[in-house]
């Protein structure tokens, strides 16, 4: 396996860390950081902690992959910079970056970061240092929360509602903002647990960082709707007399994705499209897969509109790059780390590989390995290429022994049998173990904890085999996925201890939204013979809903459909019904004419999502 796959350790001579540029820029315009370490929620709760990675200092220990070891240290640093000026980023105080750009009479911000309470700390630091500025405009480069979970901590609704501040944002932002949060967001939450480390203690054994930035805050995510959308590549718009030139980059990092220039300035924002690290084609946490060629197209793009016309680059993770030469390299070396993912998997697909066979044996050419922005600190080579290969032929390999396989409890018990049993796979795992072969003792330990889930030598010995994996992990995410499995191995399921949702989410769900999401929960064995049909009445928009043959059906109103009943659901009462809370709905005015019993029948079937399922247990 190469460096970059994330898993063996590079060497000093494998990559070059005798360059010190990154360090140099990551530490340039440095002006105060807050001098307490934890930012806290109202409960008192720590939601943040600027001080957990102290520990990041000196030589990379033997349980780190130095080069994990480097950026984490990169992204450890808090504060806030000067980027050029007017321009300013509050730097780690969260997952993400939040940017202020100074106008005539106020600031415009970027990206709010996760949470309230962590956003209002890093809105209060600029304020102590650069006066207390009006927020004028908060601008989404992208719809994934941390980029707009804060936005309540630097301005509220009633500004907003009252025309003082403005949001902007791509076109068609709010439906995968809200999306990815909901259909299958307990999945991705849970999955997000092992991913960010959430559960790890943050000590060189432990949680380290997530590549892309330390981890993520825990406090209270909110969203406003947009104002102003960006609609088209090329749109200009001036806000408080600072302007801006946008441009698109849709089914990239994110759905609703855009860049934007300033030309007064010679800045460009490049949104998480460029950062200091090679990103993720699918994250591990479950995610759209992504299309790497669109990817490097509108960074090619973004290169023709701006590069001539640019000082400084800056994103929503890491730091920012200086110098017209330096952007340039940057820019394209980005663009082609995608652009030769996308079409050396292609080339090897279509001469019949698989994609964990294109993996296995796919090299990244020396020109990208050697710049430290193309490393897989959050994405990797390995599963980058799967998602290609799953983007373009999905999850079927061609081969038909593949096409009907037994789910790992029972194919887990068949394995064992044929391997001599429990006691005898562990041993020659163990002796694998010792042999330093980790990959093929934790493929064959699964099978027992599978076939005997309370085998506790397989137990131990596996939650070993995970954490020698982890410690050579390059990729903050495989170092944190095989470290968290190996602490539930130990110590038992420790759920989601974070959640990117909240009440916001919830009341800025779109009514079709909301019943496909019903549809969703629906346990469809429990209602195959019932037929049921609703009319839903939310403001000016009437749907019908029709239960049959266990499926909900979601149709605009057709007035000559008779219907059991009609659901009115008046403004502010769908969050109540969203998250579970019928009394709730209707004391605060839902209203059912008709039969209550067709109602109940519904939502009586729904079947809540589990956020503690297994991951490395049955």
């Amino acid at each position: 396996m190469t460096p970059a796959s994330g898993g063996d350790a590079p060497t000093g001579d494998d990559y070059p860390f005798n360059d010190t540029q990154d360090f140099d820029d990551a530490n340039r315009g440095l002006i105060a950081t807050l001098d307490v370490g934890a930012i806290k929620n109202a409960a008192g709760d720590t939601i943040w902690d600027l001080n957990a990675y102290e520990f990041l200092d000196g030589e990379a220990p033997d349980t780190v992959n130095p080069s994990l070891w480097r950026q984490s240290q990169l992204c450890a640093k808090h504060g806030l910079y000067e980027v050029t000026d007017g321009i300013y980023q509050i730097r780690g105080f969260d997952l993400s970056n939040m940017t202020v750009i100074e106008g005539e009479r106020g600031i415009i911000i970027i990206d709010p970061l996760i949470s309230t309470e962590t956003a209002a700390a890093s809105l209060a630091l600029y304020h102590a240092h650069r006066g207390d500025r009006p927020v004028k405009a908060v601008i989404y480069t992208h719809c994934h929360v941390d980029h707009f979970g804060g936005v309540k901590g630097v301005t509220t609704q009633e500004d907003v509602d009252a025309g003082r501040v403005q949001i902007i944002a791509p076109t068609g932002f709010m439906e995968p903002a809200i999306a990815e949060n909901l259909y299958a967001g307990t999945a991705m939450g849970r999955r997000a647990g092992y991913m960010y480390g959430a559960a790890l203690p943050r000590d060189p054994r432990g949680g380290v960082g997530a590549g892309l930035g330390q981890t993520t805050s825990t406090g209270t995510v909110t969203v406003i709707e947009p104002t102003v959308d960006i609609t088209e590549t090329g749109q200009e718009l001036t806000v408080d007399g600072v302007r801006m030139v946008f441009q698109l980059a849709p089914g990239t990092e994110a759905p609703a994705e855009m860049h934007f220039h300033f030309p007064d300035r010679r800045a460009l924002c490049i949104a998480e499209n460029a950062t200091h690290t090679m990103h993720n084609i699918l994250t591990l946490r479950g995610a759209v897969v992504r299309d790497p060629r669109a990817w490097a197209h509108y960074l090619g793009e973004a290169i023709e509109m701006f590069g001539d016309d640019t000082d400084v680059v800056f994103a929503s993770h890491h730091w920012p790059t200086w110098g017209r030469e330096q952007i340039l390299t940057f820019l394209q070396t980005q663009r082609e780390m995608y652009a030769y993912l996308h079409d050396q998997t292609l080339r090897l697909l279509n001469r019949g590989y698989t994609g964990i066979e294109i993996a296995e044996q796919f090299q990244m050419p020396p020109g990208l390995e050697q710049a430290w922005n193309t490393h897989g600190y959050y994405g990797s080579v390995n599963h980058n290429v799967k998602a290609v290969y799953q983007r373009y032929l999905g999850w079927f390999d061609g081969n038909p022994a593949n096409l009907w396989q037994h789910p790992p409890e029972a194919s887990a018990p068949r394995y064992v049998e044929f391997m001599g049993g429990a006691d005898t796979v562990v041993a020659k795992a163990r002796k694998s173990f010792e042999d330093g072969d980790y990959r093929w003792a934790a493929e064959v330990l699964n099978h027992v904890i599978f076939a005997q889930p309370d085998h506790a030598e397989a137990l131990a010995l596996q939650a070993d085999t995970f954490e020698k994996l982890g410690f050579a992990a390059e990729s903050g995410p495989w170092r944190n996925f095989y470290l968290s499995g190996a602490m539930e191995l130990r110590s038992g399921n420790f759920g989601t201890p974070t959640a990117a949702s909240g009440k916001d989410i919830a009341a800025n769900l779109q009514p079709e939204m909301f019943l496909d999401a019903l549809a969703i929960q629906l346990d469809a064995q429990k209602v195959w013979d019932l037929d049921i049909t609703l009319r839903w009445v939310f403001g000016d928009e009437r749907f019908l809903t029709r239960l049959h043959n266990g499926v909900l059906l979601r149709d605009h109103d057709k007035p000559d459909v008779a219907a059991a009943a009609t659901v009115t659901v008046p403004d502010g009462v769908l969050v109540y019904l969203a998250t579970g809370d019928l009394p709730g709905a209707q004391a605060a005015g839902l209203a059912v004419d008709g039969d209550p019993g067709a109602l109940i029948g519904v939502l009586g079937a729904l079947s809540p999502p589990d956020p503690n399922f297994n991951i490395v247990t049955p």
